[in-house]
């Protein structure tokens, strides 16, 4: 952008006695989890989930299933556009990190995992709905995207990230429920059966233009496939352990959050299509606001709006035409 810009990089452990800090995106997994009456109920409910199932995945040498546990840092990436120290909340991730009880290590697991955005609450949320208000078919704002993804391009491109972080980050995602699944012969160790969809979603498209491609895999015991988001080589650049901290983590998320799918008592065949509305499906127990997470996407959006996008608007157009 110019040699002003810069990032800061925070993180905040994740655990029983989390407390969502004031910039974080209220929508954001963690947070919804860490707030109301039965929040350290939650979380410890949630770590516990977690720990189970990355034992379960990594059952080698690991008779008693109690092996290993995942500890999970909360990733938060300010930016400050001008140098003058005025910065905006831009990026939130988590950091898995897994420790063998065994021999007494602790390691690095993945970044990335869950991705929170304020820019995407706004291109999703208020930039996309305003341009289909009065659209007789949904259309996509051109350019829509663009600097989203250079703005983490450029996070993850930064002297800032490397200091920080050796390897590049995976994101973890559900699958989307409007589109068809179709499980392949490529099965993976860890990751499982690869699907395939049937056609290219949004969603996609918009990590596309932050460097990432992507593929769908459903590890052994899983209801439904995940959606892995990623740079490089998925199978080769990682530990099996390290993509196990990013299963474990993101499809207890997805239990919480999307019990239809993730928490179904049918699971995923030959030919797939995630149903929302699915009623066959198990409860965790553990309290999600769904409904107010939808609305507060809206509120988010618009904070990005007033404090970011219009602020910064020459800057930010200057800066992508000098990218394109």
């Amino acid at each position: 952008m110019n040699d002003n810009f810069t990032f800061a990089i925070k993180s905040i452990c994740f655990d029983e006695h989390y407390q969502p800090s004031d910039n974080t995106r209220l929508t954001t997994n963690f947070a919804n989890l860490a707030r109301g009456d039965r929040r350290q109920e939650n979380l410890r409910n949630t770590l516990s989930m977690i720990n189970n199932r990355f034992n379960s995945l990594a059952h080698w040498d690991n008779p008693k299933g109690d092996r290993y546990s995942v500890e999970l840092e909360i990733v938060s990436v300010d930016m400050d556009i001008q140098g003058n120290g005025e910065t905006f909340p831009s990026i939130e991730m988590l950091k898995t990190n897994i420790v063998d009880h065994q021999t007494n290590n602790r390691f690095d697991g993945i970044l990335g995992n869950n991705f929170s955005s304020y820019v995407r609450d706004y291109d999703f949320s208020v930039l996309l709905s305003d341009h289909n208000k009065n659209r007789p078919q949904f259309s996509i704002p051109e350019g829509f995207g663009d600097l989203h993804g250079q703005l983490f391009q450029s996070f993850v491109n930064s002297d800032e990230y490397k200091q920080y972080f050796h390897k590049l980050p995976v994101i973890c995602l559900s699958v989307s429920d409007n589109k068809i699944y179709h499980r392949t012969g490529n099965h993976h160790p860890v990751l499982g059966f690869e699907y395939q969809p049937n056609e290219s979603s949004l969603t996609e498209q918009y990590f596309k233009k932050m460097g990432l491609q992507v593929r769908y895999f459903m590890p052994t015991n899983s209801a439904a496939p995940l959606a892995f988001y990623f740079f490089g080589d998925l199978f080769n650049d990682y530990s099996n352990l390290e993509l196990i901290s990013t299963i474990s983590t993101m499809e207890t998320f997805q239990k919480i959050y999307r019990p239809e799918i993730y928490n179904a008592n049918a699971v995923a065949g030959m030919s797939y299509q995630p149903n929302l509305k699915n009623r066959d499906h198990s409860s965790t127990q553990i309290v999600y606001d769904r409904e107010e997470r939808s609305q507060l996407a809206i509120e988010q959006g618009k904070f990005a709006e007033e404090h970011f996008i219009k602020p910064y608007q020459a800057i930010l157009e200057q800066w992508i035409a000098d990218c394109a």
